[in-house]
């Protein structure tokens, strides 16, 4: 078991290793909320990757990992997932539209 820090190389890792065996990859998410510790697994039996956090603002990290695999689940290994992430930056801005005061 391999506890990568980096979350880039542990997404770009995943990735890689999905591709190359799809059939046997499995993704893995454990929470424990008295230690306040998410840790995501990847491992197809021969390679095991984890990343393990204890911030909030990695569960979005973490939800755009899961469209990821979702996406290369459902349409194959070799789909662009710059398509996922692209989209997923969109939405994640917000609109201005509602802010502030208005004068």
């Amino acid at each position: 078991m391999v506890y990568i820090a980096s979350w880039d190389e542990f997404v770009e890792r995943s990735v890689q290793l999905f591709r190359a065996d799809p059939e046997s990859t499995r993704y893995l998410m454990k929470y424990r909320h008295c230690d306040g510790k998410l840790v995501l697994k990847v491992t197809d039996n021969k390679q095991c990757l984890k990343f393990k956090t204890d911030q909030a603002q990695d569960a979005k990290k973490m939800e755009k990992l899961n469209n990821i695999f979702f996406a290369l689940m459902a349409r194959g290994p070799e789909v662009d997932i710059t398509e996922v992430t692209g989209k997923e930056q969109m939405e994640a801005q917000p609109s201005k539209k509602g802010r502030g005061r208005k004068q």
